[in-house]
């Protein structure tokens, strides 16, 4: 027996759900694959938890300066394992939430693996899911259209074996049930340097490893330095034009060691953990792709800009697809999906308009061309910065140290690029989005009424920079 789906979805995390639910207010009859649980690696192994670790560090790196705000706390300690109950709390909840939203949107939800099949008795055309139980049972569920929603996983390099217990991904760091004194992470992206920040606010000695010649290597050149120089201020060791050695790998006396060859030489880096940081990979393996015609290239599931497959009644989403990494991408790119499905013709999505966030201490945030992409892609460039020293409200929170950059076109005004780095920037680039959205000039910032004190007057100061009329410069 089989089931028959206007739509099913292959993997429940944050694009897959979301998808799910805009099909079903569209009037389709949802089914959704989910092999663990829904919300998918954001929300178990990824944004919420390592969020919520990173929430508790800030408060404890807060109180062992609460002398400075007037308030007197005494042995400000902390308790790794209650830090573990709340951010588990927060995963529960919103787990909760999603399983009440498919009842709501009577989206069916089957557990277990699936995989896509090839043209058979119960379709003449690739696309039927057969559904792999945990108790060994197995289900034939037939799709009018299918979303591979599958996502990714840690990517590791060669010769750094993970163990999940001295050789760690985000996934293990995620369920430590207490802090190591010591930690090496191999790799300065945006999950390295979060994961720096937290454990370096927890006390934990902590050395960055990364191969290119700046961390946070996709941000704009000043924002990587500056927040090289801040973690550097705290005391977090960050090495450069570094590459880890194959089988260098060592592990004695409780210290997981690595050789690096930089441009000083080979350096040997040795700490209690080693936590690889390097990218994650599609899971594009044991789904049944090959019984399509569907094409994987560079490891990624090829799709056109309505991220249909080469079986145009499949299409594929999120991280399997490789681009922007991001659960707020996969999530908008399932809705596009679900909408072209559904023929409602949705413009193709504007990557060079997604927000991005490193929520780190301090936050890192941008949108849109570095100045450097912009000068490259051939634009006359004019920038405006502002730091956030003078602000009022900055100085109030504490947090002052960081900037706001505009990078706008000379010749037509248009905005190009905002960057930012200081307190709560990830709650303020969602302005800037909506102005690059907009095709807003940045003196339209600099005009809207920005309420003082707060944050948000940073940007508007920095677009009023564009043009030389930053009031408080």
């Amino acid at each position: 027996m089989s089931q028959e789906f206007d739509l099913v979805v292959l993997g429940g995390g944050t694009g897959g759900y979301v998808a799910a639910i805009r099909a079903s207010q569209l009037g389709m009859k949802v089914a959704i694959v989910e092999k663990e649980k829904l919300g998918g690696t954001c929300l178990h192994r990824g944004c919420i938890p390592s969020k919520a670790l990173l929430r508790s560090a800030e408060v404890y790196a807060t109180l062992k300066e609460s002398d400075k705000y007037g308030v007197l706390a005494d042995s400000v300690g902390y308790d790794f394992r209650k830090v573990q109950s709340r951010k588990q709390g927060i995963v529960e909840q919103l787990h909760k939430g999603v399983q009440y939203l498919m009842k709501k949107g009577n989206i069916a939800v089957f557990e277990g693996v699936g995989r896509v099949m090839g043209p058979s008795i119960f379709s003449p055309q690739a696309g039927a899911v057969r559904v792999e139980k945990p108790n060994g049972d197995q289900e034939m569920i037939v799709p009018r259209f299918l979303l591979i929603a599958t996502g990714s996983r840690p990517r590791t390099l060669p010769g750094l074996t993970i163990d999940g217990t001295d050789v760690v991904t985000s996934d293990e760091a995620l369920q430590w049930e207490e802090l190591p004194s010591s930690v090496t992470i191999v790799g300065g992206g945006v999950i390295g340097i979060e994961w720096a920040s937290m454990l370096n606010d927890f006390g934990v000695e902590v050395t960055v490893v990364e191969y290119a010649d700046r961390i946070l290597p996709l941000e704009d050149e000043e924002i990587s330095k500056e927040m090289a120089r801040l973690l550097k201020k705290r005391k977090v060791n960050i090495v450069t034009g570094a590459k880890v050695l194959p089988d260098t790998l060592e592990k004695s006396d409780g210290r997981v060691s690595i050789q690096a060859e930089t441009a000083g030489g080979v350096q040997t880096f040795a700490a209690e953990k080693l936590l690889v940081s390097v990218g994650r990979q599609a899971n594009v393996e044991n789904i049944g792709l090959e019984a399509t015609e569907i094409k994987v290239e560079r490891g990624v599931i090829a799709v056109n800009q309505h991220y249909q497959t080469a079986e145009s009644h499949i299409y594929a989403i999120g991280d399997v697809i490789g681009g922007l990494q991001l659960a707020h991408v996969a999530s908008h790119e399932g809705i596009l999906a679900v909408e072209h499905m559904a023929g409602l013709n949705p413009e193709p999505l504007d990557y060079s308009k997604v927000p991005k966030c490193t929520y780190s201490r301090p936050e890192v945030a941008n949108v849109g061309l570095t100045e450097a992409e912009a000068r490259q892609q051939g634009y006359e460039v004019k920038v405006g910065k502002f730091s956030f020293k003078p602000l009022g409200k900055a100085l109030v929170h504490g947090e002052n140290d960081g900037f706001v950059k505009v990078v706008a076109d000379a010749k037509t005004n248009d905005l190009l690029g905002v960057h930012m780095i200081g307190p709560h920037v990830t709650d303020m680039i969602s302005e800037a989005g909506l102005a690059r959205v907009l095709d807003a000039a940045p003196w339209e910032i600099g005009h809207a009424i920005h309420p003082h004190p707060t944050l948000s007057e940073a940007l508007m100061e920095a677009a009023l920079a564009v043009d030389g009329k930053a009031i408080h410069i």
